[in-house]
């Protein structure tokens, strides 16, 4: 499913670039993803929609957010410090780090991935219609093993 999530961010500038179901169906499937995948990338899709319009009043800035146990067990501990730092940097805002983490519970893996949730947070600003700040995409793209340290 990520991969699918990935060739969309990298096609589409955003959502609504994509053309409609039927036709992306099939432009998936002949770029080589199989039927499945394309499936669980587009009902994540979906959900991700319906995610950001429900998490459009969620807490402002300086509220302290408390996770459920079953966001830990999902999440983990590198995840949620990662979604920290987003927001402690000003980039990551309490509606849309509620969409991130509603769309890491919808993923399915436990514990997600720390690359996995970078997908989400990048999708997550994909389907505002933003462009992630310098700060954001060099988190989400360089690996800190190859960061030069001056």
């Amino acid at each position: 499913m990520f991969q699918v999530l990935v060739y969309l961010y990298e096609t589409y500038w955003r959502p609504d670039a994509c053309p409609d179901e039927p036709q992306l169906r099939r432009k998936l499937s002949a770029v080589g993803f199989d039927s499945e995948e394309i499936q669980d990338a587009l009902r994540w899709l979906d959900g991700l929609a319906s995610s950001a319009e429900s998490h459009t009043g969620a807490a402002g800035a300086g509220s302290l957010r408390v996770y459920t146990e079953v966001e830990r067990e999902v999440l983990g501990d590198e995840s949620i410090a990662f979604i920290a730092f987003l927001e402690s940097a000003g980039v990551l805002p309490a509606a849309m780090r509620e969409t991130v983490i509603d769309r890491a519970l919808a993923a399915g893996a436990r514990p997600l991935d720390l690359d996995d949730l970078k997908i989400i947070v990048l999708m997550v600003f994909w389907s505002h219609g933003e462009e992630p700040d310098a700060l954001v995409l060099d988190e989400l793209f360089v690996d800190p093993g190859d960061r030069l340290i001056h």
